[in-house]
C-alpha cells in the first residue's frame, strides 16, 4: 500500500464527510410516506429550487460541544463551501479542496451524472427514494412556528441513522437540522443568515493559485 494511496483514501473520506454535510445543508432532502411530512418537504424543495443562487451562514457542532461556523454559496450545481478549516469549490467540472493549514489544494473531477447524494444536481429529487419520513410536531420559537420532520434511511448500510429538519411553517425555509450517525452521535446545524439570489460569478467556484503563493496542487483526476 503506497503513501499516495493512503493519502488519496484519507482525502476521499474527508470529502465524503464534508459533502454529506453540504447535501444536508442545502437540505432539499426528503423522504416519503407520511402525507403531512411529504407536503412540508415538497413545499420546502419547491422554495429552494426557485432560488437561482444563495449564500448562507451556519453553525454546526456535536451535542454538548461548542458550535463552529461555516458558510456556503451556491449557483446551480456549482458551490463554494467553507467548513472544518477547508474550502471546497465545485465549478461544474472540477472539485477543489483547499487546506489552508498546509497550503495544499486537491483537484478531482466532478461527475454530474453520478448517482450519489453529493451532487447538487440530484438534491431536489433524492428525497423520492431510499428514505421514509414522518411529521414529528410543531414548536414555537418567539413569534415563529416551526414544523419538524424526521427522516430515516431504509437501507441498513447508510451511515446516517436519522435526520430531523425544522422548517418555518410560514415560508417553508429551513431553520435547523440534527443528524444522528449509526452510532447514535448527534450533530446540530443552525442557519444564522440566508441571502437568496446573490451575485455568484463563475470565478468564485474555481480555485485561483495566484491568490495562494506557493500552494501545492495535488491533481487526483
Amino acid at each position: 500500500m503506497t503513501v499516495e494511496y493512503v493519502v488519496n483514501e484519507t482525502i476521499q473520506a474527508m470529502r465524503k464527510t464534508i459533502l454529506t454535510t453540504l447535501t444536508l445543508f442545502i437540505t432539499l432532502f426528503s423522504f416519503g410516506q407520511d402525507k403531512r411530512a411529504e407536503a412540508i418537504l415538497d413545499q420546502m424543495s419547491k422554495k429552494y429550487q426557485n432560488i437561482k443562487t444563495f449564500n448562507a451562514s451556519f453553525t454546526y457542532g456535536a451535542d454538548g460541544r461548542r458550535a463552529t461556523r461555516g458558510a456556503i454559496t451556491t449557483s446551480g450545481t456549482k458551490f463554494k463551501l467553507n467548513m472544518a478549516g477547508q474550502e471546497i469549490m465545485n465549478n461544474g467540472k472540477e472539485i477543489y479542496t483547499y487546506m489552508s493549514d498546509v497550503n495544499e489544494v486537491n483537484v478531482t473531477s466532478f461527475d454530474p451524472s453520478a448517482d450519489n447524494i453529493f451532487s447538487p444536481s440530484n438534491i431536489y429529487n433524492i428525497y423520492k427514494k431510499g428514505y421514509k419520513y414522518v411529521f414529528k410536531g410543531e414548536s414555537n420559537v418567539g413569534s415563529q412556528v416551526y414544523e419538524t420532520v424526521e427522516l430515516i434511511p431504509t437501507k441498513s448500510n447508510n451511515n446516517i441513522s436519522k435526520v430531523q429538519i425544522k422548517v418555518n411553517k410560514r415560508d417553508k425555509s429551513i431553520k435547523s437540522w440534527k443528524i444522528w450517525d449509526d452510532r447514535g452521535r448527534a450533530t446540530n446545524f443552525n442557519i444564522t443568515k440566508f441571502t437568496p439570489n446573490v451575485a455568484a460569478p463563475a470565478s468564485l467556484f474555481t480555485f485561483d493559485t495566484k491568490k495562494h503563493p506557493g500552494v501545492e496542487v495535488v491533481d487526483l483526476r
